[in-house]
């Protein structure tokens, strides 16, 4: 299917702050370089690779609506509560390629994702919610796989989408 590794995993607490001083104080994780996606975030990184995703749960509708996979209704909350002791894990995140093959086998299996793109980022995001737990899961792809696809993403930095995949590159540049 083209997974070749966990990625990342992405906490939403009331407290992004004292989260990422604890995991960088107490296990060695270093604060690094993230894409900006409208809303701040903390990446943890073990060595070169960014591990752990810190951001405030419930920071803005922006937010709320990046986030939120295809299938989560309106009503449910899938976000934090925000309340002390609430954090918990967003979605966790695999690294992949063959996005071709992998949009195929998911629509083939009636699968409801969304396709996504960050601000000066080279990463292609699919999120999907898988139905037994309600887990979010983001697939990354090269974003220049994606553009050898023709692929669009319906959601940007800026909310949602109506650029061309050119457009997009270019902003990806700037």
């Amino acid at each position: 299917m083209g997974i070749r590794f966990l990625d990342h995993l992405l906490i939403m607490t009331h407290d992004p702050e004292g989260t990422r001083d604890w995991f960088c104080k107490n296990l060695g994780f270093r604060d690094g370089d993230h894409p900006d996606f409208g809303f701040p975030v903390y990446w943890l990184y073990i060595g070169d690779q960014a591990v752990l995703h810190i951001t405030k749960a419930r920071h803005s509708a922006h937010q709320n609506t990046y986030m939120k996979a295809p299938t989560d209704k309106d009503g449910e909350d899938f976000s934090a509560a925000g309340a002390p002791g609430s954090g918990r894990i967003d979605h966790f995140c695999l690294n992949c390629d063959d996005l071709k093959g992998v949009i195929e086998r998911l629509s083939a299996n009636g699968v409801e994702f969304s396709e996504r793109k960050a601000q000066n980022s080279q990463t292609y995001q699919l999120f999907m919610r898988e139905p037994v737990n309600g887990i979010k899961i983001e697939l990354d792809f090269a974003w220049q796989e994606a553009v050898a696809l023709g692929r669009v993403p319906g959601w940007t930095t800026d909310g949602k989408n109506d650029k061309t995949a050119a457009e997009v590159e270019a902003l990806s540049r700037s």
